[in-house]
């Protein structure tokens, strides 16, 4: 078995060899964008037909096929908060972080999204199997500037 940081590698260059946007490899096995890429950077899983799926679109054998199955282990060491709430929006961006910015540079290119100029904003969607929080963040796209 390989290593997620091994098996990352190699769905990078693979999609980088061949031209693949996260948006097209998320449709050819039919997840979402964001959990597509999150699981491909090795923090999330696939179900065992999604990883042949994703690993046959791509190129790649069936190591990282068995390896895109395998649970991540998420540790961001001991600089997390303790309070539940803020501990939480941690792991968003520890689990999801290099999701967004992979995200990001495919359909802006090099650069942050601001923080200065940006808005956010919490809203509640009332739902039968338990209400959810919809955190909606807006910021400004910056590019990269070379000189």
């Amino acid at each position: 078995m390989m290593s997620k940081e091994l098996m990352t590698a190699k769905i990078l260059e693979a999609k980088a060899t061949k031209g693949i946007s996260w948006e097209s490899l998320s449709e050819a096995i039919g997840l979402s964008p964001v959990f597509t890429t999150s699981a491909c950077l090795g923090m999330n899983s696939m179900t065992e037909d999604k990883a042949f799926a994703a690993c046959e679109f791509l190129g790649l054998d069936k190591t990282v096929a068995e390896t895109l199955q395998l649970c991540p282990k998420k540790a961001w060491g001991d600089s997390v908060p303790q309070d539940p709430l803020i501990y939480r929006l941690y792991e968003v961006v520890g689990v999801y972080g290099d999701t967004l910015k992979e995200l990001i540079h495919e359909k802006f290119g090099d650069g942050i999204m601001s923080a200065i100029d940006f808005t956010m904003h919490v809203d509640k969607e009332e739902n039968p199997k338990g209400d959810r929080v919809v955190v909606t963040m807006n910021g400004k796209f910056l590019p990269y500037k070379s000189w």
